[in-house]
């Protein structure tokens, strides 16, 4: 197969993070992503633009998430782009999430799920941008 591909934009509201993955469920599904690895990815890419969203954008005024899936034989990826603040998830301490509930810190769960479920995450600020590129084996 060679790489297909699907480019979208997602306003930075949080209703429209439903509507990006069902066109890229749809996407996905045309192209014979198993059901199990799709669900990992969508929840991790709703990780992503929930985050980029809530701290990254926030509430400055319209603006637009790039997103760009890429299948290519085996491999699904994603890569998001936006002009937020920078920020390297990767950069990030991991959680303790054996410490009791009541010990933990508010807030990196997401990226701890995107860091386990993906194959590979990249992170890179190119400009005034933020890319975050990550994938999944499907075959």
């Amino acid at each position: 197969m060679e790489r297909e591909s699907l480019t979208i934009e997602v306003a930075n509201r949080f209703e429209d993070i439903p509507r990006a993955n069902k066109r890229i469920s749809a996407f996905c599904s045309d192209r014979s992503v198993p059901t199990k690895l799709l669900n990992r990815f969508s929840l991790s890419l709703d990780e992503v633009l929930t985050n980029i969203i809530t701290h990254g954008i926030g509430d400055k005024g319209d603006r637009e998430i790039a997103v760009r899936i890429d299948i290519d034989d085996d491999y699904l990826s994603a890569t998001v782009s936006d002009d937020g603040k920078p920020f390297d998830p990767l950069a990030q301490a991991l959680p303790d999430i054996h410490a009791p509930i009541e010990q933990r810190k508010v807030g990196g769960l997401g990226i701890h799920l995107l860091r386990k479920m993906m194959d590979k995450v990249d992170y890179r600020r190119i400009g005034d941008r933020n890319e975050l590129s990550f994938g999944i084996q499907i075959k």
